[in-house]
C-alpha cells in the first residue's frame, strides 16, 4: 500500500467512528432538539472527511484532476450550507413544537383547576 492509501484508510476510519459516536449519542439524546443539535459532527466533518478521501484515492490512482477538485470543494461548501441551514429550521420547528406542547399542558393545568 502506498502512502496516500494510508491516508485514505485513516480518513475513512476517522470519519466512521464520527459516525458511529453521533448514532451512539442519537440513541441517548433526552430529547428532539439535543438529537437535531448532536447531528453536526456526521453533516460538518464525517461526509467531507469522506469526499477528501475519495479525492485522494482519485487522485494518487489517475492523478489530480481539477474538475474533481472543484466538484469536490463545492460538495463540501454545499454539504455545510444545506447542512447549517438545515439544521437551523429543524430546531426551530422542534423548538416551536415543544413551546406550543408546554403552553397547552399549562393551558390544561389551568382550566382543570378549581378555581
Amino acid at each position: 500500500m502506498s502512502l496516500a492509501e494510508y491516508v485514505v484508510c485513516a480518513l475513512v476510519i476517522a470519519a466512521v467512528l464520527l459516525i458511529v459516536a453521533t448514532t451512539v449519542a442519537l440513541w441517548r439524546a433526552p430529547g428532539a432538539l439535543t438529537r437535531v443539535n448532536l447531528l453536526g459532527p456526521t453533516v460538518s466533518l464525517a461526509i467531507p472527511l469522506l469526499i477528501v478521501a475519495n479525492l485522494l484515492r482519485d487522485w494518487s490512482t489517475t492523478g489530480f484532476d481539477p474538475n474533481n477538485a472543484v466538484r469536490g470543494v463545492l460538495a463540501i461548501a454545499g454539504l455545510w450550507i444545506i447542512g447549517s441551514v438545515g439544521s437551523f429550521y429543524m430546531a426551530r420547528s422542534v423548538y416551536g413544537v415543544t413551546l406550543e406542547q408546554q403552553a397547552d399542558q399549562q393551558q390544561q393545568e389551568s382550566e382543570a383547576s378549581p378555581r
